[in-house]
């Protein structure tokens, strides 16, 4: 991984991004997308899959492609692919051919709003996939994808292609590129001063001095 602002992301946690995000009145953390598989922290660039119902696809022209293996031919190594599937439909958006075939190519992650197939197959490949449920459905002749690198909904957010994303036990966020350096930035702080109390609680001060008014007031907005 190579992108500077990845590297620096990677550094982080979900929970210094998402005050970060606040401090700065942007859309905080999505809930509810835990870690399926491999417990990892995932953190970078993001490529994006839009699936919908089989009946609200169009048709398909020319040599049918299986959802998500566009995405994993789009990444360089260390992004992360994000999946939308809020169809209601129960059925797999992500699964173990596709989690293999990204973990070849050397997709860090996947994010996906939507149901994860193939868990165990995807703890063996040691590959890590955040999402909002887990079945053992196919996606066959229920959902279809209607477009790569498209922005999609995740939760409350809309993620478009190039966003930045950080995913952990905790949380998952997304960055808009045009504000992932501030976003990062600001997280970075948070995190050394956060630090800075951990250090001072190690050296007998009181947690109640530590976490006064300084820990009240950091994500105020100036």
């Amino acid at each position: 991984m190579t992108d500077p602002i990845a590297i620096r992301l990677a550094r982080l946690d979900s929970c210094s991004v998402s005050d970060a995000l606040d401090k700065l009145g942007l859309p905080p953390a999505v809930t509810g997308l835990p870690p399926r598989s491999a417990i990892r922290k995932i953190a970078g660039k993001v490529h994006t899959v839009k699936l919908v119902g089989k009946g609200d696809a169009p048709p398909v022209t020319g040599a049918p492609r299986h959802l998500g293996t566009t995405a994993i031919e789009a990444c360089q190594p260390g992004e992360i692919i994000v999946v939308e599937q809020r169809t209601g439909i129960d059925a797999g958006s992500w699964g173990g051919i596709l989690s293999l075939g990204a973990k070849v190519k050397g997709v860090a992650g996947v994010i996906a709003d939507g149901p994860l197939r193939d868990v165990d197959e995807a703890r063996e490949f040691d590959f890590p996939v955040y999402s909002r449920a887990v079945t053992a459905r196919t996606a066959r002749n229920r959902v279809a994808e209607i477009g790569t690198d498209v922005p999609v909904r995740i939760g409350d957010i809309t993620v478009n292609p190039g966003d930045y994303a950080i995913a952990d036990s905790t949380g998952v966020c997304f960055l808009p590129a045009a504000d992932a350096e501030r976003i990062v930035a600001a997280a970075e702080d948070i995190a050394m001063r956060e630090a800075a109390m951990g250090k001072a609680l190690l050296t007998g001060k009181r947690i109640t001095e530590v976490m006064g008014a300084n820990y009240e007031k950091m994500l105020e907005r100036k």
